[in-house]
């Protein structure tokens, strides 16, 4: 339903820009979008796309607030970290009292094959506010399989890089990475090389303002390069990737492939009965290199290594690496949890 002139006030000033105008902004008012993670990237999102009035947004997560998220994590308090609020709860009681005109939902758990079908029920456009490339693959499948428009975004120390995906009409995830997510303990992560909070708000605004054309019926207006933010050197690079779908034989995109979507791919899990741990294993996936990973997790605890596993006392949990990517995740006995400190230490 449209809504009537008295509640389109509060965004005079938006629709005062021409490609938005009284009409984008009933657009808006209609349009659905799901935030996948509310951490850095996903609390500015969630925050931008609320006060521009969207009027349905979904907000999952799996994690609980921590007082180190305050330093990038627009949306939170104090007082949500000592309450030991779910991210997503938070984000909903926050947004609510900013915007009461919007619905917004709240969903705690961790996006997997068997839920990312419902979590896209009726939804418009998909925002990446992830950690990790797992989540990231299943959300290209699941973008190409149901034909809905998603954006990546990603940021480390002050780097960050974005990119608008449109099925059928632009290059997807995969034609990027055409040799699919780097092996875990490859990449670093916040943990291991820090992050600065500017890199996120212009991740994240850059993120909100592709959703708000598509949103508002400006598709053609979307940026179909990947943008690459280099904050810290002072640099800004747009890469063209203008021939790659034509260019590439996508499993993805060309072939039909949806391994991630089916569950071929991605973490398995396993609560190990009583010894309050979940093993989390990765079929298919490249053997990591353990010498590289003690490197980037000296410092943040307590790191030892021989030829068959890497261990790290990181309170308040034990991790246990394997060459082939396997790990024991000691100290939790929740799934969810220890595919955080999974995303969060190892990477991937």
């Amino acid at each position: 339903m449209n809504q009537d002139n008295s509640a389109l006030d509060r965004y005079v000033r938006q629709m005062r820009y021409p490609p938005v105008g009284e009409e984008g902004q009933q657009k808006l008012s209609q349009g659905r979008a799901l935030i996948c993670g509310c951490g850095a990237l996903g609390s500015v999102l969630a925050n931008t796309l609320a006060r521009a009035g969207v009027g349905n947004l979904r907000l999952v997560d799996r994690d609980f607030l921590e007082t180190n998220n305050l330093q990038r994590q627009v949306l939170y308090d104090e007082q949500d970290v000592a309450a030991g609020i779910p991210k997503a709860i938070a984000a909903q009681a926050r947004l609510q009292a900013i915007n009461s005109q919007i619905n917004i939902e709240a969903v705690v758990t961790d996006v997997d094959h068997t839920n990312i079908g419902d979590l896209l029920d009726q939804v418009d456009v998909i925002l990446d506010g992830t950690d990790n490339f797992e989540t990231r693959f299943l959300l290209n499948d699941a973008a190409l399989q149901f034909g809905i428009p998603w954006i990546y975004g990603g940021c480390i120390g002050a780097e960050g890089q974005t990119m608008t995906i449109v099925p059928g009409e632009t290059p997807c995830l995969h034609c990027l990475m055409q040799g699919g997510p780097p092996p875990p303990g490859t990449t670093p992560t916040c943990d291991s090389a820090g992050i600065l909070g500017p890199i996120v708000n212009v991740i994240a605004s850059y993120q909100a303002v592709e959703a708000l054309k598509l949103l508002s019926g400006n598709q053609a207006a979307i940026n179909r390069d990947l943008t690459v933010f280099e904050m810290w050197d002072n640099r800004i690079r747009q890469v063209k990737l203008d021939g790659l779908l034509a260019s590439t034989d996508c499993p993805s995109c060309k072939q039909g492939e949806r391994p991630w979507l089916t569950g071929q791919r991605g973490s398995h899990t396993a609560v190990l009965c009583g010894r309050n741990a979940v093993q989390l294993s990765f079929p298919e996936q490249e053997a990591l290199s353990l010498p590289q990973l003690e490197e980037k997790l000296t410092g943040l605890g307590q790191v030892t290594r021989n030829q068959y596993l890497l261990r790290a006392e990181i309170e308040p949990y034990r991790i246990t690496v394997f060459p082939d990517g396997r790990a024991i995740i000691g100290g939790t006995d929740d799934i969810s949890e220890a595919k955080t400190v999974y995303a969060r230490y190892i990477g991937n």
